[in-house]
């Protein structure tokens, strides 16, 4: 089972509450020296295109959707062995990073929940590691969040790779890969970006009619 938590619905300021989407003239930033890229960014790589996100092509991992009939995606999971990493990203605003915000309310969510989770440096910044309770018996959680030019993208690491960052191996050369197309529109800041299936996998989906998990 993949852990899935509906994000917390926390205080937000003012000046976040939309993202008009344009960046400022004077604003230049460097490119990053790994992903996840920005789409003005990113090098030329075969990847998956999923919408807001694209995923590169890493052998032996398996990417797999939760879609509903329409091909808009509910859920993204890549599998590598016994190691899964959910995958999310969000708009955000354009002057902070908000990681450390929604970080702080996974934890206490988490805590409320009755699991206790601690802060750890990782390799993209603090991230937050936790022990729960699922119908499948406990289960270790590492969450990692990377901000970006008005996005986060949010991973859920699963298995050994959730304890042991070293076990992470391609499923963490899929995150340093992976490519968010923001697009221009005005989003509220935290608003999941859009995910559909490519469109010979969505026109399939809305033949068959109904939400379905795919390996693609």
């Amino acid at each position: 089972m993949i852990f899935s938590r509906k994000r917390a619905e926390g205080a937000r300021h003012a000046r976040d509450e939309m993202d008009t989407g344009v960046l400022d003239a004077e604003e230049t930033p460097q490119p990053p020296a790994r992903g996840p890229y920005d789409l003005a960014e990113a090098p030329d790589a075969p990847r998956l295109d999923l919408g807001s996100l694209q995923i590169p092509a890493v052998p032996e991992v398996e990417v797999r959707v939760q879609a509903d009939p329409q091909g808009v995606i509910q859920q993204v999971v890549l599998v590598h062995g016994e190691n899964a990493l959910q995958l999310g990203v969000f708009a955000a605003p354009r002057s902070d990073g908000i990681w450390d915000e929604v970080r702080e309310e996974i934890r206490q969510s988490l805590f409320n929940d009755g699991a206790a989770a601690q802060e750890v440096e990782g390799e993209y910044g603090t991230e937050l590691r936790a022990r729960v309770r699922t119908p499948d018996g406990i289960t270790d959680l590492r969450f990692v969040g990377i901000d970006g030019p008005r996005w986060m993208v949010r991973g859920v690491y699963q298995g050994e790779a959730a304890t042991n960052p070293d076990a992470a191996g391609p499923l963490a050369a899929c995150l340093d890969g992976l490519v968010v197309d923001r697009g221009q529109e005005a989003k509220p800041v935290r608003e999941p970006l859009p995910l559909r299936l490519p469109r010979e996998m969505a026109e399939q989906a809305e033949q068959e009619g109904a939400p379905q998990q795919r390996e693609v």
